[in-house]
């Protein structure tokens, strides 16, 4: 038997992603060095780190609110805005820059509608760039999620984006 299957998901109202947040401060409330453990918890529960939620957090914890917050912009696994589905990462280290990494961020930004660092209208990508991705080799390269694309060319851009679509 061959049937469809759809998400029975419910959409988790801002009332009850706040009190699934509470239970992970109290959870960690008092414990030494428990800050990025926290928020790295909260982000998987609300997505991003808004202003609204890192007040929350500091309140919660007792803790003022530039600790949080210097915390959250110290780290590049933290977001403040609301992140795609997908992350899109250029590498710009040596190798890919020379070898053409800016000509595929222009490009992504053109056919994505975005700056880096933004997600699209749709929420389906986020676009970020990297200092060196490690895969000199591969230059110029790009990931998306965890899937490395190899000698990129802002020509194939569009074939490799419907993969994700």
């Amino acid at each position: 038997m061959n049937q469809e299957m759809t998400c029975q998901c419910e959409e988790v109202s801002e009332e009850e992603k706040l009190g699934l947040i509470e239970e992970v401060i109290e959870e960690y409330k008092g414990k030494e060095g428990s800050l990025i453990q926290v928020l790295h918890m909260v982000q998987g529960i609300y997505g991003y780190l808004p202003v609204h939620i890192q007040q929350f957090i500091a309140l919660k914890l007792d803790k003022p609110l530039s600790e949080v917050s210097g915390v959250v912009s110290f780290y590049s696994l933290f977001s403040t805005k609301p992140r795609g589905k997908h992350t899109i990462n250029v590498c710009l280290g040596t190798a890919c820059y020379v070898r053409g990494g800016k000509k595929i961020v222009d490009r992504l930004k053109e056919i994505l509608d975005v700056n880096v660092g933004d997600t699209t209208g749709d929420n389906m990508f986020t676009l970020e760039v990297m200092r060196c991705m490690g895969a000199c080799g591969l230059a110029p390269a790009m990931s998306i999620d965890d899937k490395v694309f190899k000698q990129v060319n802002p020509d194939k851009l569009t074939e490799i984006l419907d993969l994700y679509n």
